[in-house]
């Protein structure tokens, strides 16, 4: 009968013990959400959206294989512990390539806002040589309408790129500077045809 007893005993507290193992790694869980917070913060998911992206799959996949432990009577937790470890690094690294992009992207706007303003001035210069004739007129009424959404785009782009939304100056400036310099090829080549200096 003691031995029974003692039996049963021992099986509780193996059970106890085993369950107790099994807690949830709630403090890893709040590290990891943490650091990509952080990484949202430093705007990851526009200046490194594919990185970021898997950051937060892997998490979600930690936390479906934490829900799925939670269920069970033997709970076990070790291998999500270390893998919310890894996803800390990682959405770490995520933030910091963030920050490096952002500045990339900061570097490369401003110079295009730089080359646009000449490109610009350049036409202001060519376009009051365009010859007139009969079709001239209406094609530099069409070339000065080109020229003023130009202008309002690096308007607009200026303004995001002084907000600090580099990523979306930079897309806005990259089209307004193809736009700039078609026109600008396409002056020169009518001011060659018609043999005027520019």
């Amino acid at each position: 009968m003691k031995n029974k007893v003692f039996m049963g005993l021992a099986a509780i507290a193996m059970v106890a013990v085993l369950s107790s193992c099994g807690k949830k790694p709630q403090a890893e869980i709040d590290a990891a959400n943490a650091a990509i917070e952080a990484a949202k913060t430093a705007e990851a998911a526009v200046y490194v959206p594919a990185a970021f992206a898997a950051v937060q799959d892997s998490l979600n996949a930690v936390m479906s294989d934490i829900t799925a432990q939670e269920s069970k009577l033997f709970k076990k937790f070790g291998p999500a512990k270390e893998k919310l470890a890894s996803i800390v690094t990682l959405a770490n690294k995520v933030a910091a390539d963030a920050g490096t992009k952002k500045e990339e992207v900061k570097a490369e706007a401003a110079n295009l806002l730089t080359g646009i303003k000449a490109v610009i001035e350049e036409n202001g210069k060519l376009i009051p040589k365009l010859p007139r004739g009969k079709e001239g007129a209406a094609v530099i009424e069409q070339i000065k309408a080109d020229v003023a959404t130009v202008d309002s785009s690096v308007v607009e782009a200026q303004g995001l790129f002084d907000k600090g939304s580099f990523m979306d100056a930079l897309n806005k400036i990259k089209a307004a500077k193809e736009k700039a310099d078609g026109l600008n090829a396409e002056v020169k080549e009518a001011l060659t045809k018609a043999k005027i200096k520019f």
